[in-house]
């Protein structure tokens, strides 16, 4: 997600000649991975919400935000770009980002995932949540579990492929321009792909490097070839 994923996407889409018709926070312990200290498990409910509930969210949050100083562009100024309780959002958009957090915030971020949604134009588009799921389903399923990857502080979190969620149909307001159109309003979406929360840093500097990668085959039986992925560097500093 060097720039917006949509646009992205569509770049390599126009290029190959495609064309398709918070909640309260808790005060125990988050749990976290056997294998992935700090992580919490893809099957957990931290402060009150699955996985796919929080991929919600983290697009709620994304989809609400102006076009100017968006964090999917660039970024995000101010740091903070719009976000409260406990729970805060890492955009997988910019190569690489500075910024501050707050002691005791946990960390939502996507590897790689998609979303279809009533605003969006095609191949984005659903009108439905069958629709929306469908759409989001086709892309997901084109994530290469294999090259997704998490580095936390340089230590390399594994077994990312049963991190692969769904979420609920949202609903959403983007204001007019928004990021993944030129015209917002009231819409609604779904989610589907890779994401990680982790439990809340210790005070100081950390280092956060994730990504993934999508490939598409005619020779598979998809409409157009391309190879591509994403791969994001938050450099946080906690408390200060």
């Amino acid at each position: 997600m060097i720039r917006s994923r949509k646009h992205y996407w569509l770049g390599i889409i126009s290029a190959a000649a495609l064309v398709l018709g918070l909640t309260i926070p808790t005060t125990k312990p988050l749990a976290q991975s056997g294998g992935n200290p700090g992580v919490i498990p893809p099957n957990a409910k931290p402060y009150g919400r699955s996985y796919g509930e929080w991929s919600a969210k983290f697009s709620q949050w994304a989809f609400n935000l102006p076009v100017e100083g968006h964090p999917f562009l660039g970024c995000p100024e101010p740091a903070d770009a719009g976000q409260s309780g406990p729970v805060w959002f890492l955009a997988a958009g910019p190569a690489e980002c500075s910024g501050a957090v707050p002691v005791g915030k946990a960390l939502f971020f996507p590897l790689a995932n998609t979303d279809c949604s009533t605003l969006e134009d095609p191949p984005f588009h659903g009108d439905t949540e069958a629709e929306q799921l469908s759409c989001a389903k086709f892309w997901a399923d084109h994530i290469v579990e294999a090259s997704l990857f998490c580095e936390i502080d340089g230590a390399p979190a594994t077994d990312l492929a049963v991190y692969r969620a769904v979420s609920p149909q949202f609903a959403f307001t983007a204001p007019t321009p928004w990021v993944f159109g030129a015209v917002g309003g009231q819409g609604t979406a779904v989610v589907d792909g890779y994401s990680l929360m982790l439990s809340p840093l210790s005070k100081g500097a950390h280092t956060i490097h994730f990504g993934g990668a999508f490939h598409f085959s005619v020779a598979d039986g998809d409409p157009f070839d391309a190879d591509f992925g994403f791969d994001t560097t938050h450099h946080l500093t906690v408390g200060q």
